[in-house]
């Protein structure tokens, strides 16, 4: 039987918060790791994850092609985990989840690679939002050029220690007296551990998923956006009102908040995806196309987040909870 070092793996956007998690997952198990990146000395974080020599990193951008094709050279399965939550510059919604996916598709599908491409749950060619509509289009993209030889992953929202999620409003919640409950924060989530998701990609690697299906990943509960808020309240020992706030003033808002730095910053695009529920479809539970038909048992973000989110109580890892 052969063994997975002989099976080289390109990780298009492997330095991110999801492909950290994902390259830990392939380098315990033993593949040879091409990591194709925009800024590969900014990777460095990476080659403690696997053996010397195991994990290499390597300069690509999904709007060259030629960068795209180098990356794949003798690759024999790729994963592509490049995505953007806000535009920039060069860096669209098209550019990168659209034309950088069909991209990647048709180089793996010129190297005879099989592809696991990670779009998002919500993703669907007739929403309001531009980023939902790009990810659709890059999913059809992906299964046009490879067919059988791709598998859809289509996460929910993903929290783990480096998130943009979980942390954003934690630190939210220690500055100010109140958050905003966009729509009511009536809006239904199912929060996934990035740490899941990291094993989902894996075993399909592994060959254990579905060829060309589309597999939904959501973690053991279904919340409301409030419901969310009030878990990290719990977690962080911090008591905060919880003020509605209508998708037509959040939008507004949003005019002005998507020029504004870090963790204050909200696009209209965001708006508009809270507009929808972010869950695990009826169908892709029917067909066990989930972390549980994957044989995964998913955690929950009340288990993993005291684990990172104890930074933000106001006395630390060290505060005794409800003293």
């Amino acid at each position: 039987m052969a063994s997975n070092l002989d099976t080289l793996v390109t990780i298009f956007g492997g330095s991110g918060f999801l492909g950290r998690a994902v390259v830990r997952a392939l380098a315990k198990r033993e593949y040879r790791l091409r990591v194709a990146v925009r800024r590969p000395e900014l990777a460095g974080h990476l080659q403690p994850l696997g053996r010397v020599g195991q994990i290499h990193a390597v300069q690509v951008n999904l709007r060259y092609p030629a960068s795209v094709e180098a990356a794949m050279r003798d690759c024999h399965v790729a994963v592509n985990l490049v995505g953007i939550l806000t535009e920039s510059g060069a860096q669209t919604f098209d550019a990168v989840m659209a034309s950088g996916a069909e991209t990647v598709a048709k180089a793996a599908a010129a190297a005879g690679a099989r592809l696991v491409h990670v779009s998002a749950i919500g993703a669907d060619e007739h929403s309001t939002s531009h980023y939902a509509r790009a990810k659709a289009v890059g999913e059809q993209a992906v299964l046009g050029a490879l067919a059988s030889a791709a598998t859809i992953m289509r996460p929910s929202v993903v929290f783990g220690p480096e998130d943009q999620f979980a942390n954003r409003f934690a630190s939210l919640a220690r500055l100010s007296p109140a958050l905003p409950l966009i729509g009511g924060g009536l809006t239904k989530m199912q929060p996934v551990y990035v740490g899941d998701v990291a094993t989902a990609i894996a075993d399909t690697v592994d060959g254990k998923a579905r060829a060309g299906a589309l597999y939904e990943l959501g973690g053991p509960e279904v919340l409301t956006m409030r419901e969310i808020m009030e878990t990290i309240l719990e977690i962080t020992d911090r008591h905060r009102m919880l003020v509605s706030l209508p998708f037509g003033l959040a939008r507004f808002q949003a005019q002005f908040l998507q020029f504004a730095p870090g963790m204050l910053k909200l696009t209209p695009d965001q708006v508009e995806l809270l507009r929808t529920d972010n869950v695990v479809s009826d169908v892709a539970k029917a067909a066990g196309l989930t972390l549980e038909g994957l044989g995964i048992t998913p955690d929950s973000l009340e288990a993993i987040g005291p684990q990172y989110l104890w930074r933000f109580r106001p006395a630390g890892q060290f505060q005794r909870k409800n003293a």
